[in-house]
């Protein structure tokens, strides 16, 4: 069997969204900062920066759920090189397997060990 390529869980495409979704909450963040109403009461606080903020997590959770490359799954497992120009390996040798080994059972002593008085 040949070697499987490794697979990482993150492709670019992920780690842009990812990067995308902190920016968003970055922004998010700072609007929310930058409202001169008291309290963060104004349209900035209230309005503008939460819809940012649930904007940046949804992309956060899309960073994590999108695949990375659609069709990866029918490509794990699968030969690297084309089925014409592989190699036929000899068949493995058997194996040798020993009889399993089973415990001694202990002699039980004739008498105890210790005197009693």
């Amino acid at each position: 069997m040949l070697p499987a390529t490794p697979h990482f869980a993150f492709g670019p495409r992920n780690y842009r969204l990812m990067w995308a979704g902190l920016a968003v909450l970055g922004l998010g963040f700072i609007t929310m900062m930058l409202d001169r109403a008291d309290y963060g009461e104004g349209t900035l606080g209230l309005i503008v920066g939460p819809l940012l903020l649930v904007t940046g997590f949804g992309l956060e959770f899309a960073a994590i759920l999108v695949r990375s490359q659609p069709g990866m799954e029918a490509l794990v497992g699968a030969p690297a090189e084309p089925a014409a120009a592989a190699v036929a390996l000899p068949a493995p040798a058997p194996t040798l397997t020993a009889p399993p080994v089973l415990p001694m059972p202990t002699p039980k002593p004739s008498r105890p060990g210790y005197k009693r008085t």
